[in-house]
Order: structure tokens, then C-alpha cells, then sequence
């Protein structure tokens, strides 16, 4: 999924920037980066691993400028590797001139590169952000185009998911695609510093006095000057008349405590959970999430019950997130260090045990296995989302529908796998109840209908 940052005007931009990529450490572990301006050169530093390791106090020091964006890397498009990592830096004959952080995922990213290479364009990573930077920047240095402009033509062209931030020397560009697919927001310090970010929690660390969202296909300028919003037409990028906001942001990615398409992610969830126990006549002793995203399910559901809400699994929050480890193996053995059940809790219990989705089924099988092995008598499995049937091609790595179990297997067949006694998923049109503007949001990992094609 990923999570850009974005600082202008502030002494302290690089300081800033790594307390907003810690902020959305939940939304890629394997690589993150920063791109700092000082007026006349952008300094780049980026590794694999995670925030705290790579951005340390003493790293920072020798990031000195006032204009920083910054990325946290979770792998789709390109190879896990330093060369896919962001920020991507574009040089010119006076040297790095543009900088450029973005989350989401390019649809036609072969034709484009195909394109762009037939012009003379070389290219580093196998990374949509580097294809996006280079169309922008191929078209201000060799075609004369204003960088708005610019941006303008690539959105009629790259098609896909992209919430960006662009650094000059001296501004501070941000976009988002024409569906408002990935979230994005911006604000004002009480400095007067603006700040970008994929999530509001982001904003919330650095004490913002005003927080927005970037509107879909909006272009937004940040210079000494001020802040001018260049606000297109959607319609004129898109084939449908409504944005197409990925629904897993509220189910899965996010944090609880950020607002997203402009709602509470932490209600949502709620609402799911509430809505799952509306159409449940399973009577449990209690109701147990797998944290850390099922934990407000959970608790919408328990409340509607009046049953106990208890946090039965314990999770070790320094393993990370399981669903986005990229290789198999690894996410296998991350479940036994990541989860570990309360001791005699379980013994003679009848459990409903929640969890936001199952999207391979290798997770939830281990977890409930243990809940089984700590003594529980019945677990009843519910799941917050719709069976995940499709691959999302907007930035979640579910590249092939081989891999998604309900592709695969029926109701009755996932359970018999998992190991719980019942199963039960949010059918798609409960789901579309808690949220505000249900035709507003994608869905296609479910009901395979893509927005963009």
C-alpha cells in the first residue's frame, strides 16, 4: 500500500518528515526513503528496513533543508530492492532538480515505459513512482511544459492508482489520480508549515491547525507564495461519474484513529462489526479479534451482542504486519511470533473470533489452530469484508487470483481448511451500509468490477 509524506517550509522538514513515515509504518516495512531540499541541491537517503533503523538522529542531522518528502515502501509494482525504493530523483544539467514519493499503482505501466525508453528515457527500478516522475519530468525539460501542466497530461494518459508528492528546488507538488483510488491529505502546521500525507494520523503527530483532502485529480502548488489548488475536472480522466475509494482502506490498511474518504476509519468498523452481529444467531461465551484491524470489528459486534469484548490474542507489535511480508515462508512463520493466546482463557469457551478478512487463508488456518490447542469448545469464524474473489490491481498485492482462497474453494471448504466450526463473511451489500457514499468506493476485489480497466 505504501505511505508518502510531504514538508514544506519548515527548519526542521526532515525531523517532520520521519515523525509522519513512523506514523505510517503499518503501510509498508520493507524499504522507506527521503528526498530533502535545501534551495540548491536534494539530498536522497533511502535503505531497506524500517523507519527507526534507517532515519536515526544522527541521519537526520545531515538532512538539512526545508522542503522534504518521504515514502514507506510495501511491494507491488518492482522487485523487492533498493532500486524500487522511494523517493525516485530525476538529475538535469544543474543537477537533482525534481524528487517524487507516490502510493498506488500504474495499470499501463509497460506501455508508457515502453514509450518513454523509445524516447531516450533510461530507467533505474521496475518502480510505477520512477515511470510517473519521468513522464512528468520528459515533458517539462524536453516539450517545454509548465510542471502542472504536465501532470495534467500524465493523468490523461497513466492510468491507475497514484496519490503523489513532487519536490523542486523551490515547490512542492501534489496530485492524485482522477478516482481518488489511494487516500491523501494535507494541511497547515501552526508554524505555517504544509504538510502531506497518506493518512491523517500522519498530520495528527505534527499538530496540524487545519487538515483537507486532496480532491480527485486536483493538482496542488506549494511555493513561498502560498498554496493555489488547481482544481480539474475528474470526469475528463474517468470512465465513471463517482470516485472509486478502495473500500480496504477501511477494512484493513489504515489506522483506526485516521479519517479516510472523509470518515472515521475506527466507525466504519465499528459499523461492520455491528452489522455482522445484526445477522448472526451465534450465542457466544465471547468475542475475540485477531488485532490489531479486526479489534474495532470486534467491538461493534460485541457491543451489539452484549457480549464480552476480550483481547484473547496477544499481539507482538515489533513482528509486523503478516498479510504484507512478501514472501510466504516468512509470513508463515511470522503468525507463531506474532500471535500468542492468553493463557487458560480459552479452555471450554465458545468463541466468535473476528477477523477484517481472508484473502490466502495460511493466517487465519495457524490462528485458529491455536485458539483450538489454548481449549476453546466452538469457534465461530466471522469475517468483516465480502469474500476476496479478485485481484486488486490499484496496490495490494493479490497479483493472481490463484492465490485467494475464495477463488478456490466454497464457503464450507475455507472453514473445513481454517478449522473453525462455522464461517460467515459480510455479504457485499452489508458492507455498503457502513459507509456514507457506498457508490463512491471500489470494490473490485470482491464483485470483479474494476474502475479502471
Amino acid at each position: 500500500m505504501c505511505g508518502i509524506i510531504g514538508i514544506f517550509g519548515s527548519e526542521n522538514a526532515a525531523s517532520m518528515a520521519t515523525l509522519g513515515l513512523f506514523a505510517e509504518q503499518h503501510r509498508g516495512q520493507e524499504s522507506c526513503g527521503m528526498a530533502v531540499n535545501n534551495g540548491t541541491t536534494i539530498k536522497l537517503r533511502k535503505k531497506m528496513g524500517l523507519v527507526k533503523d534507517v532515519f536515526t538522529s544522527e541521519k537526520i542531522k545531515n538532512l538539512e533543508g526545508n522542503i522534504a518528502i518521504g515514502h514507506v515502501r510495501y511491494p507491488t509494482r518492482g522487485s523487492s530492492s533498493i532500486y524500487n525504493s522511494q523517493p525516485h530523483i530525476v538529475e538535469t544539467l544543474s543537477g537533482p532538480s525534481y524528487a517524487l514519493s507516490s502510493n498506488g499503482d500504474i495499470i499501463n505501466y509497460n506501455e508508457i515505459r515502453s514509450w518513454l525508453e523509445k524516447k531516450g528515457v533510461y530507467f533505474a527500478s521496475g518502480n510505477d513512482g520512477e515511470l510517473i516522475l519521468k513522464y512528468i519530468v520528459y515533458h517539462v525539460e524536453r516539450e517545454n511544459y509548465t510542471i502542472p501542466d504536465a501532470i495534467k497530461k500524465m493523468m490523461g494518459y497513466v492510468k491507475g492508482a497514484f496519490s503523489t508528492v513532487l519536490a523542486t528546488k523551490t515547490e512542492m507538488y501534489l496530485f492524485r489520480d482522477a478516482y481518488a483510488l489511494r487516500p491523501m491529505s494535507y494541511g497547515k502546521t501552526k508554524d505555517g508549515a504544509v504538510v502531506v500525507a497518506s493518512e491523517s494520523c500522519a498530520l495528527d503527530i505534527l499538530y496540524m491547525d487545519w487538515i483537507n483532502e486532496v480532491k480527485p485529480a486536483e493538482i496542488i502548488v506549494v511555493n513561498n507564495d502560498g498554496i493555489t489548488n488547481i482544481e480539474n475536472d475528474p470526469n475528463d480522466f474517468r470512465a465513471t461519474k463517482t470516485n472509486k475509494h478502495c473500500i480496504f482502506e477501511h477494512i484493513y490498511f489504515s489506522r483506526p484513529d485516521s479519517v479516510i474518504f472523509e470518515e472515521n476509519v475506527f466507525e466504519v468498523r465499528e459499523k461492520i462489526g455491528k452489522i455482522i452481529a445484526e445477522n448472526d444467531d451465534i450465542n457466544p461465551d465471547i468475542v475475540v479479534p485477531v488485532p490489531d484491524s479486526s479489534n474495532f470489528i470486534a467491538l461493534g459486534y460485541a457491543k451489539y451482542k452484549k457480549k464480552p469484548y476480550e483481547m484473547g490474542l496477544i499481539r507482538n507489535h515489533y513482528v509486523g504486519r503478516t498479510f504484507i511480508k512478501p514472501e510466504q515462508t516468512v509470513r508463515d512463520e511470522s503468525v507463531y511470533q506474532k500471535f500468542n493466546p492468553l493463557p487458560n482463557f480459552f479452555k471450554g469457551k465458545v468463541v466468535t473470533l473476528i477477523d477484517d478478512s481472508i484473502v490466502r487463508g495460511t493466517t487465519l488456518r495457524k490462528i485458529t489452530k491455536l485458539v483450538r490447542k489454548a481449549g476453546a469448545k466452538e469457534i465461530h469464524l466471522r469475517i468483516g469484508s465480502p469474500a476476496v474473489k479478485n485481484s486488486c490491481y490499484y496496490g495490494i498485492d493479490t497479483p493472481t487470483r490463484e492465490e485467494l482462497i475464495a477463488n478456490n474453494k466454497s464457503v464450507d471448504e475455507i472453514r473445513k481448511y481454517i478449522g473453525s466450526d462455522t464461517l460467515k463473511y459480510l455479504s457485499l451489500e452489508q458492507l455498503e451500509k457502513a459507509v456514507k457514499k457506498p457508490e463512491s468506493y471500489c470494490y473490485a476485489c470482491f464483485d470483479g468490477s474494476y474502475p479502471v480497466k
